[in-house]
C-alpha cells in the first residue's frame, strides 16, 4: 500500500490560499466591501474542509446517530465523534456534493441550513461566533449560495486529505494533510486581517514578534526540555497565533535534542469573531483536544470570568489589549473594594490584601498578573512568560498604586528575567513603543537577583510596502541576535544588567513647618485658633514655626519632626505644624546607601533645615526607564555649523522674497 501523497510545498499551499482568496470577488464583490469578505469566506473554508474530511465516514455516521436515536440516548457527542473519526462531524443527510445539484433558490437556502444545522457543537459555536446564518438571507438573495459552493468544489483544488487521482492513477492533486489545511487558513487570516490594517493590530500579533517570544521562552531551557506532557496558555488569545507557533517551537526543540513530548493549548478570548478563528484553526489543524480547551466570546473576559482558575500551566505567551478600559470588568467582579479574586489580590511584604489592580482605564497589566498566577512552582522548569506590553506599563502608576504594585510584586519575588525594546512600528495599527517582557519562576543561579534591559529597537529590516502602521520586521538574523544577546547575560551597548533592588524606590513625603506673622513664638494654639490663624494670617519664611505639640518627655529626631527648642528658658521638644503649600515628595532608591535619612541630610536639608518626614507615610514603588538607561548623549552642534544653516536659510528667504516682489512687479 502506497503512502498518499501530501501537498506540503509553500507553492502547492499558496496556489490553494490564492485560489480561495479569488473566489471572494467573483462571488461577492458585488454584495460586500472587501472588509467583510472574511464574514463569508473564513467559515465556507472551514465547511469545505469539514466536509471533505467527513465524506469517507458520512454513512457510518448516518447510521450511528439513527442507532442512538432509537436507544434514546441523549448524549451522543462522543459516540458520533467516534463514528466520523474526527473531533466534528454532521448528521445531516447532505455533503456540499448534494447541495450544488440544487437546482431552486428556495430550497437551496432551506437545505443549506439544514447542512449547517447537522454539525457538531464545537462547529456550532465556530458558526455562532463569526455569525455565518446573519450571511445567509443575503446570499441567498443574490443566488450566491450556489456559486460558493460550486467555487469551493471547483475540481482545480483539492481541500480533502485524500489525493485526487487522474484516470491512469497517477495524482492530479496531492491531498492536503491537517498542518496543509492549517496554513492555508491561516494565510487567509493574515490576508484578511493585513486588508483591515487598523483592527487587525487588536487581535493579531505580527509572526515576526511572537517567533521572538517563542524563543525568548523556550531557548533557555532547551536542553532542560524532557520526554512528557507541557500545557501552554494565552489569556488573550485572539486568532490563536502565539498558541500554535509555540507549540511548533517546543515541537522542533524536543525533536532536536531526541525527546517526545505531548503538547496542550488552553486560550481565552472575547472577540468573538477572533475566538472562531482560533478555534477553527485548531480544528483544522485536527487538534480537536485544544480546539475543546480555547474560551471565547463577549461574556468570556478573562479578567472577570477566569476560564481555568485552577490550571496551571508551562508556558504562558500572550498580548494583552493597551489602554482598553476595564471598568465593565471591576463592575462584574463586586468594585475594587469587593474584588477578592486570588490573582489580583495577593499575599506580600507582610499585607495579607496586598492589591495589583490598576486603573480602570488601562487593565493591560492584569493579564500579566493572570499568567503569573498560574505559574507551576513545583515542577523542574517552574514556567516561562512572554507578554508584549506598551511603555505605559514600564512606570505608570504611583507608589503603592496597582501598576508598581504588580511590579514590585514581580521584582521582589525574583521573576522577571528580562525586558527587551523592539523596533517602533512592529504592529499594525499602532507606532508605539512596546516591549517584550519575560519572566521565569526557576531562574537559573547565574540570573537571580538580577533583570536583563535589551534595547532592540534598532535591530530589524523595512518592509518594502507598509502594513497599516508597521514598517518593518524582524528577520530571522535580528530575532536569533535578540536571542543571542539574551542567552549571553552580558553587558553590552544594548544589554544592560542590574539588581532587582535598582528599579524599587522609597517615595517619602517631606514636611516643612508653617509660619505665619503674627504668631508668638513658644505658645502652643488650640485647634480653633490654629484654625483663624491659617485663615487670617500671612505666610512667610521669617516668621517663627506652628508649634503643634509639646513633648515633655521625648528626645529630639529632627529628621522624623522633632526639634529641640526653648520655651520660657527650659528646653523642650516640640512638633511643629506642617505647612501642605510646602509639602513636597522625595524619590528615595532603596539602593540608596544610608537610607532615607542620608537622602534627605544631603538633597533636602541643605536647602530646608526645619523639614522632616513620617516613617509610616513611606511607600515602596518600582519603575523601569529604558530612557534613562540606554540615553546616548548627542554632541551639540559647533557654532559654525550653526551659522552656516543660518546663513543658509536667510539666502533662501531671500530668494522667496525677490520672487514674491517679481511676481508683483
Amino acid at each position: 500500500m502506497t503512502t498518499p501523497e501530501i501537498a506540503t510545498t509553500p507553492q502547492q499551499l499558496a496556489r490553494i490560499a490564492g485560489f480561495i482568496w479569488g473566489i471572494a470577488d467573483d462571488v461577492l464583490r458585488d454584495l460586500y466591501v472587501r472588509g467583510k469578505y472574511r464574514d463569508v469566506i473564513l467559515p465556507m473554508t472551514v465547511l469545505r474542509r469539514f466536509d471533505a474530511v467527513l465524506e469517507p465516514t458520512k454513512q457510518a455516521v448516518l447510521e450511528m446517530k439513527s442507532f442512538l436515536d432509537e436507544q434514546g440516548i441523549v448524549d451522543q457527542d462522543g459516540p458520533l465523534r467516534d463514528a466520523a473519526g474526527q473531533a466534528v462531524y454532521n448528521t445531516s443527510k447532505f455533503t456540499l456534493r448534494d447541495l450544488q445539484s440544487r437546482t431552486g433558490q428556495q430550497q437551496l437556502r432551506l437545505d443549506f441550513e439544514a447542512y449547517l444545522d447537522g454539525f457538531s457543537p464545537n462547529v456550532q459555536e465556530i458558526l455562532e461566533a463569526f455569525e455565518f446564518r446573519n450571511q445567509i438571507p443575503r446570499l441567498s438573495k443574490a443566488d450566491a449560495i450556489g456559486s460558493l459552493i460550486e467555487k469551493f468544489l471547483d475540481p482545480s483544488i483539492n481541500l480533502s486529505p485524500q489525493s485526487v487521482l487522474n484516470g491512469d492513477g497517477s495524482v492530479k492533486h496531492s491531498g492536503l494533510d491537517n498542518h496543509g489545511m492549517g496554513t492555508v487558513f491561516e494565510e487567509l487570516v493574515r490576508r484578511f486581517n493585513e486588508e483591515n490594517n487598523e483592527e487587525a493590530g487588536e487581535h493579531w500579533t505580527p509572526r515576526d514578534a511572537v517567533k521572538l517570544m517563542a524563543s525568548l521562552v523556550f531557548l533557555p531551557i532547551a536542553d532542560e526540555i524532557e520526554s512528557g506532557t507541557y500545557l501552554i496558555y494565552d489569556g488573550a488569545c485572539g486568532t490563536g497565533g502565539m498558541l500554535t507557533v509555540a507549540e511548533d517551537t517546543l515541537l522542533d526543540l524536543a525533536s532536536k535534542h531526541g525527546k517526545d513530548v505531548s503538547i496542550h493549548l488552553y486560550g481565552q478570548e472575547i472577540n468573538s469573531e477572533t475566538y472562531a478563528i482560533c478555534k477553527a484553526d485548531l480544528l483544522l489543524k485536527g487538534e480537536g483536544e485544544a480546539a475543546d480547551n480555547i474560551v471565547g466570546g463577549p461574556e468570556h473576559s478573562t479578567l472577570s470570568n477566569d476560564a481555568f482558575p485552577s490550571r496551571e500551566f508551562d508556558f504562558m505567551l500572550s498580548n494583552p489589549p493597551y489602554g482598553k478600559s476595564w471598568k465593565s470588568d471591576l463592575e462584574r467582579m463586586g468594585g475594587k473594594s469587593g474584588i477578592k479574586d486570588p490573582r489580583f489580590v495577593v499575599e506580600h511584604a507582610g499585607d495579607p490584601e496586598y492589591s495589583l489592580l490598576t486603573r480602570s482605564s488601562d487593565g493591560q497589566m492584569l493579564f500579566l498578573t493572570n499568567l503569573v498566577s498560574k505559574m507551576k512552582h513545583e515542577t523542574k522548569l517552574g514556567s516561562r512568560i512572554a507578554e508584549v506590553h506598551n511603555g505605559s506599563s514600564l512606570f505608570t502608576g504611583d507608589a503603592g498604586q496597582g501598576e508598581s504594585n504588580i511590579r514590585r510584586f514581580i521584582i521582589e519575588n525574583d521573576w522577571l528575567e528580562a525586558i527587551v525594546a523592539l523596533p517602533l512600528n512592529m504592529f499594525y495599527n499602532t507606532g508605539i513603543a512596546t516591549y517584550i517582557w519575560v519572566l521565569t519562576n526557576h531562574k537559573p543561579e547565574y540570573r537571580r537577583g538580577e533583570v536583563q534591559l535589551i534595547d532592540a529597537t534598532k535591530w530589524f529590516e523595512p518592509l518594502r510596502k507598509n502594513l497599516g502602521k508597521k514598517n518593518c520586521q524582524l528577520s530571522d538574523a535580528d530575532i536569533a541576535r535578540i536571542c543571542e544577546t539574551f542567552l549571553a547575560f552580558e553587558e553590552t551597548e544594548e544589554s544592560k544588567i542590574f539588581p532587582n533592588e535598582y528599579f524599587g524606590y522609597r517615595k517619602v513625603t517631606v514636611e516643612r513647618p508653617l509660619r505665619l506673622l503674627g504668631v508668638e513664638p513658644g505658645r502652643l494654639y488650640t485647634a480653633k485658633e490654629l484654625k483663624a490663624l491659617k485663615e487670617g494670617a500671612e505666610r512667610h519664611e521669617d516668621a517663627p514655626p506652628v508649634i503643634r505639640k509639646i513633648h515633655r518627655a521625648a528626645s529630639p529626631d529632627p529628621l522624623h519632626g522633632l526639634f529641640e527648642t526653648t520655651i520660657n528658658g527650659k528646653v523642650v521638644v516640640v512638633e511643629y505644624e506642617p505647612d501642605p503649600d510646602l509639602r513636597d515628595t522625595e524619590q528615595v532608591p532603596l539602593l540608596e546607601e544610608g537610607g532615607v535619612a542620608a537622602f534627605l541630610e544631603r538633597e533636602v536639608l541643605p536647602y530646608a533645615p526645619y523639614a522632616w518626614y513620617d516613617p509610616a507615610s513611606v511607600r515602596i514603588g518600582y519603575e523601569i526607564s529604558f530612557t534613562r538607561e540606554f540615553y546616548k548623549l548627542q554632541p551639540l552642534r559647533t557654532l559654525d555649523e550653526i551659522r552656516a544653516d543660518i546663513l543658509a536659510l536667510e539666502r533662501e528667504t531671500e530668494g522667496l522674497i525677490s520672487e514674491i516682489v517679481g511676481s508683483d512687479a
